[in-house]
């Protein structure tokens, strides 16, 4: 038995803030909400990138990693210049990182401090 993927990555937000995350995540990133399943009892909002899930988890407590991020990959080169162009008209500035070979990459702060890559291949 081997592990074939990553299914999701979990990140938290304040507690109320889904419609906020929601405008990021959603509309200016582009990615999908989908169902939250009703049986989980903390709040949040989950999208679909793919066949891979982001879980946002609404808490009281909430502190934005430093560090620890969800890397996103976008389709194009092109691609990722328009979504940086978007996020940038939007407030949101994209810091720009050439330290990986190969690849064209951005990262950005959500609405709540947390990091998030976005990437492609050259």
């Amino acid at each position: 038995m081997s592990v074939v993927g990553l299914d999701h990555a979990f990140i938290t937000i304040p507690s109320g803030a889904e419609d906020e995350s929601r405008r990021f995540y959603g509309e200016l990133l582009g990615l999908k909400e989908i169902p939250k399943p009703a049986g989980l009892g903390t709040p949040g909002v989950w999208f679909q990138a793919g066949n891979q899930e982001l879980h946002l988890g609404a808490y009281e407590d909430h502190a934005a990693p430093k560090r620890p991020h969800p890397g996103s990959r976008v389709e194009s080169a092109t691609a990722l210049e328009e979504l940086a162009h978007r996020l940038d008209e939007a407030g949101v500035e994209p810091k720009w990182d050439d330290r990986i070979e190969g690849r064209k990459r951005f990262y950005v702060r959500d609405p709540f401090g947390s990091r998030v890559e976005l990437l492609t291949d050259l």
